[in-house]
């Protein structure tokens, strides 16, 4: 009698055309593989319908994940992201050859993993939603610049000098539109034809780039998370939408120093062998993170330096007054900004420049000079005893233990 075994995972090698995909039972043995083609969607999904409702699929983090775990979630089953990295090096590590059955089966053994150490977040529709349009527009961003470039080169090639700060300002953009016209002799008729087709190019480029910043404005207005951010020096509509995209959700991170190593703005160090006097050595920060997400950390603390306060102090600090190490007192800065609004995101607060006083701090030396100027008017007008009361109250506040509340006993000098 044959024995019928259950589908306990699943692991899934998905590429452009077809996944491969390999199923296990509960005892970690093979039961069936199958190939799924992605060019005829119904029949992938009729395919898939047919697998064990609930099962685990593990997927790698490869391009074109997002739609094939979609498809696996409607057809009620439990999609997983594997690290695509770690999954290589636990390939090599094993000393397996690579082929797209082989990582089929070596994506179905990682549910039997404790802990999941080859898991990775799999961002939900929305959030890939948000992505898409954080692409789109720097996509058309890059485009504008080559456009941009494109210009200068057609001004250069033929000798045309300006005056303009901005060429592509108003005062600019009314020079270039006299190069291209018609009656106009100073460039060439192929030169003016080019300049002109960039030129159009360009407004339509800019037209698109403003449609995209207003669905950028719309999101942050329906979401506190990204308007908390902007109350952070040096965080605009752009980079508070760029944040909450790449992030997704705080919640997924266990602290801020976890949010900044995901942001590339942690050093890593590197150093081997004795330890010596010199300044550390082959220390960066890391590039197994988003990119995207470092760059506005960065991008923001620029703004936040030109705008001062505690920012730009602690930029003078790393920097010498910015005399040295500009870029790292930038990603410093960064680094600051990125904690801050850690704690602003999770803990539902707005940024201000002086942060409350904690329960039992000392209050700040400007506040204590005006409580005690108070306090020297108060005694002038209490009569003696109230006077000698008032005296002996802050005589014993003096010598309690700032910040507890406990007394502080008299050092007593040592005679030698």
């Amino acid at each position: 009698m044959k024995t019928v075994r259950k589908v306990s995972q699943i692991g899934c090698d998905c590429h452009r055309r077809f996944s491969t995909v390999t199923a296990r039972d509960d005892q970690n043995r093979i039961v069936w593989r199958q190939r799924l083609e992605h060019a005829n969607r119904q029949k992938l999904r009729e395919q898939i319908r047919t697998w064990p409702k609930g099962t685990p699929v593990i997927l790698e983090g490869t391009f074109g994940w997002g739609w094939l775990s979609d498809e696996f979630l409607d057809a009620g089953l439990d999609p997983h992201l594997a690290s695509s990295r770690k999954v290589a090096a636990w390939r090599e590590a094993r000393g397996m050859a690579k082929s797209n059955r082989k990582d089929a089966d070596l994506l179905s053994e990682l549910w039997d993993q404790k802990p999941r150490w080859w898991e990775v977040w799999l961002a939900p529709p929305e959030v890939r939603d948000q992505r898409e349009w954080l692409r789109y527009r720097m996509t058309l961003v890059q485009i504008q610049t080559g456009l941009k470039n494109r210009i200068h080169a057609v001004m250069h090639r033929h000798g045309i000098v300006h005056d303009y700060a901005d060429l592509f300002g108003i005062h600019g953009r009314r020079f270039l539109n006299l190069l291209v016209a018609p009656k106009d002799r100073t460039l060439p008729r192929s030169a003016r034809a080019v300049l002109k087709g960039y030129l159009q190019l360009l407004d339509h480029l800019r037209r698109q780039i403003a449609s995209a910043t207003r669905e950028f404005r719309k999101q942050v207005k329906r979401s506190p998370a990204p308007r908390r951010l902007m109350t952070l020096p040096g965080i605009s509509w752009i980079l508070s939408y760029t944040i909450l995209a790449e992030v997704g959700r705080i919640e997924r991170f266990a602290g801020s120093k976890h949010l900044a190593s995901y942001s590339l703005l942690v050093p890593r160090a590197y150093d081997s062998g004795d330890d010596d006097d010199d300044s550390p050595k082959g220390r960066h920060v890391g590039h197994v993170g988003r990119r995207t997400l470092k760059w506005a950390w960065i991008e923001a603390a620029h703004g936040a330096v030109r705008k001062g306060g505690r920012f730009r102090a602690l930029f003078d600090r790393r920097t010498n007054g910015g005399k040295r190490d500009r870029n790292r007192g930038y990603i410093a800065v960064g680094h600051e900004l990125c904690r801050v609004a850690y704690v602003l995101w999770s803990k539902e607060l707005d940024y201000c420049e002086t942060p409350p006083a904690r329960t039992g701090s000392r209050k700040p030396s400007s506040l204590r000079r005006s409580a005690v100027s108070n306090q020297d008017q108060d005694q002038a007008r209490a009569p003696t005893r109230a006077r000698s009361r008032l005296r002996g109250s802050q005589t014993r506040s003096r010598r309690s233990r700032p910040g507890t509340g406990q007394p502080e006993h008299p050092m007593v000098p040592v005679v030698y």
